[in-house]
């Protein structure tokens, strides 16, 4: 049998504390494919370092501004996030956000869907800041 549509409110998703210490609000989830949320930094929040052990994000900056830093091996670079940006998150990046002086809101999809049940997912590393 087909799995019945999800629709999913930011205004009524619960607010859960990821292991970076950003603000996430799990929206809809399509499982064994992809899942989709929304992240929040409050103004001049950094998050934690870290890596995730299985699955691969795409990021869209919605509101604010920040920076995003990310790392794969001896390659490493720090991207503006501000409205409109968009950006990848490969399997084995190691990577670390920063909001400016207004907070910082995206939206990712993360594939395969976000392992709930899985502590280990996010991985601390040594970050930028």
């Amino acid at each position: 049998m087909t799995e019945r549509f999800t629709t999913g409110h930011l205004d009524q998703a619960p607010e859960v504390t990821a292991p970076d210490g950003s603000a996430v609000r799990p929206l809809c989830a399509l499982p064994g494919v992809a899942s989709f949320a929304h992240f929040e930094l409050a103004p001049g929040q950094t998050a934690r370092a870290v890596s995730h052990a299985t699955v691969e994000e795409i990021w869209f900056a919605v509101s604010g501004a920040g920076e995003m830093w990310r790392r794969q091996d001896d390659y490493e670079e720090v991207t503006v996030l501000e409205p409109g940006t968009c950006l990848t998150i490969p399997l084995g990046t190691t990577f670390q956000f920063r909001a400016g002086t207004a907070g910082l809101q995206v939206v990712a999809v993360t594939t395969p869907p976000w392992p709930t049940d899985s502590p280990n997912e996010a991985r601390f590393e040594t970050g930028r800041w």
